[in-house]
C-alpha cells in the first residue's frame, strides 16, 4: 500500500457515520437488527466508539449496545454485529473529508470494498494501518466494481463507518 501514497488526495473520499434515522430509531426505543431492544451500559473509557458521532464514549457515560446491519436488506453478505452508540443524542459526524477521531484509537482496521449489490468485492479486504486508510480506500473506490467501502475492527470485525467517493 505504501506505493499508493500521494496518488490519491484525502478530499477524494468521504467518511460517513451511521445515518441519524437509524440512531433516532434506537434513541426512541426501537429494536435492533435482531429485533431486540438495545442494552444500556456505562462506558469504562476508550474502546466504546459511538457510530453516530464517531467519537469514543467517555468513561461514566451511558451507552447503547445493539446489533447493527449497515445494509439495506438481508442477504448472505449483510454482516450484522454489535456496535455502540451514546445513549443520549449526539450530533452525527459531519467532517466527512477528515479521518474520524474514532479511527485514531487503534493501530489498524479492516478496509473492504462492496459492490452496488451490497456484496463484498473479493480481494479488497485488508488489515490496514490507520495512516494508510485514506489511500487504500481511495484506491478501492477507484475500481469500477467497488461502490463503497466499510471500515471494520481488525480484531472483532465490528462496523466502524463507511467511505464513499
Amino acid at each position: 500500500m505504501a506505493n499508493l501514497k500521494g496518488r490519491f488526495a484525502m478530499s477524494v473520499i468521504h467518511f460517513s457515520a451511521m445515518p441519524t434515522a437509524d440512531a433516532e430509531h434506537l434513541w426512541q426505543g426501537g429494536r435492533d437488527a435482531y429485533d431486540n431492544l438495545p442494552e444500556t451500559l456505562f462506558s469504562d473509557g476508550p474502546g466504546h466508539p459511538c457510530r453516530h458521532c464517531l467519537r469514543n464514549i467517555d468513561a461514566g457515560e451511558e451507552l447503547l449496545v445493539f446489533a447493527y446491519r449497515p445494509f439495506p436488506k438481508l442477504q448472505p453478505y449483510a454482516e450484522t454485529g454489535p456496535i455502540f452508540m451514546h445513549k443520549q443524542r449526539c450530533a452525527r459526524y459531519s467532517a466527512e473529508e477528515i479521518m474520524p477521531p474514532v479511527l485514531e484509537t487503534t493501530r489498524d482496521f479492516i478496509v473492504r470494498g462492496y459492490g452496488e449489490n451490497d456484496r463484498i468485492v473479493y480481494g479488497t479486504g485488508a488489515v490496514t494501518p490507520i495512516a494508510d486508510i485514506p489511500v487504500y480506500a481511495a484506491s478501492l473506490l477507484d475500481r469500477a466494481e467497488v461502490a463503497y467501502v466499510h471500515v471494520r475492527s481488525a480484531r472483532n470485525n465490528c462496523y466502524q463507518c463507511r467511505i464513499d467517493k
